[in-house]
């Protein structure tokens, strides 16, 4: 693992965690925070077409998921 990219927004637990763990691992992580910036909902839509909430997690540009997926990818 050498780069995820993290969809999340404000105050999600989650989310924070899941960027906690990826760094602790030494991966570099891009964060795509909704509403802050130029990243829309409407990009995460594009993005996943499928998310109904954050965190949504690439790594090494493949689609790993939820944190809970990503926590049982790292296992």
């Amino acid at each position: 693992m050498n780069k995820a990219i993290v969809w999340s927004q404000a105050n999600c637990q989650y989310c924070e965690t899941a960027i906690s763990v990826l760094k602790a691992r030494g991966v570099e992580v891009e964060v795509r925070k909704l509403g802050e910036g130029t990243w829309t909902k409407e990009d995460l839509i594009k993005a996943v077409p499928t998310a109904r909430s954050v965190p949504q997690i690439f790594v090494d540009d493949v689609y790993v998921g939820g944190y809970h997926s990503l926590v049982d990818t790292l296992q």
